[in-house]
């Protein structure tokens, strides 16, 4: 059975990685455009171990592997500006980009294909969307109630955000046939990529039994 990508939503406050996923090239290939150097993977880290070495957001390390037909990365440190995210879809790749802003909320929802942003929105703020073609999931987004019949949110005081958060996951989920593995994500070492690196900082890190 598929993991989703709702577990996201419920991991709460200790969802703090961006999350990439392209269709189109590999992971390595991925770890490249995020600003990897070519051959330059360490030892298989954990999410913990990951965090270690980013020292909180002095330095970014990018895990990353593949699932369902996508390969996925997990950034943990400051992630990438989203204008790296054209050249990440150039030659036909597709991007979808899912990052938790726990600094600066809500999260925010991209989708690239080929060099061009397709369509982006802030999860809970699915009527403000934008890229050349903003209304790429609309029919989705009104059809599970996401939206009203003319594409604006529903306001509601007593409204659950958790339950809105994973209703629009639920929608990404099926509509681009996303899945993170879980336990992959947050126990498994993964091949790990520097993206920057602070002052002092070593790489490759020293190999762990």
């Amino acid at each position: 059975m598929s993991d989703g990508i709702r577990w996201l939503i419920d991991a709460g406050d200790r969802w703090m990685d961006c999350v990439t996923f392209a269709r189109g090239i590999s992971p390595e290939e991925l770890a490249i455009r995020l600003g990897a150097k070519p051959g330059s993977s360490a030892p298989l880290l954990t999410a913990s171990e990951a965090w270690d070495l980013a020292h909180g957001w002095d330095s970014v390390i990018v895990r990353v592997g593949s699932s369902d037909g996508w390969s996925f990365a997990v950034e943990s440190g400051l992630p990438q500006s989203a204008d790296v995210l054209e050249e990440l879809s150039r030659g036909g790749v597709e991007i979808v980009r899912l990052d938790p802003q726990p600094d600066h909320p809500p999260m925010q929802f991209a989708y690239l294909r080929d060099g061009a942003p397709v369509c982006s929105f802030g999860i809970t703020e699915e009527g403000i969307r934008w890229g050349h073609d903003p209304d790429f999931l609309l029919p989705d987004l009104i059809r599970t109630g996401v939206l009203c019949a003319d594409g604006e949110r529903l306001h509601d005081d007593g409204m659950d955000y958790a339950a809105e958060k994973r209703r629009t996951f639920g929608v990404l989920e099926h509509r681009f046939g996303l899945s993170l593995p879980r336990k992959q994500v947050e126990e498994v070492r993964l091949p790990a990529y520097a993206l920057y690196e602070s002052p002092g900082f070593v790489w490759p890190p020293p190999e762990r039994s």
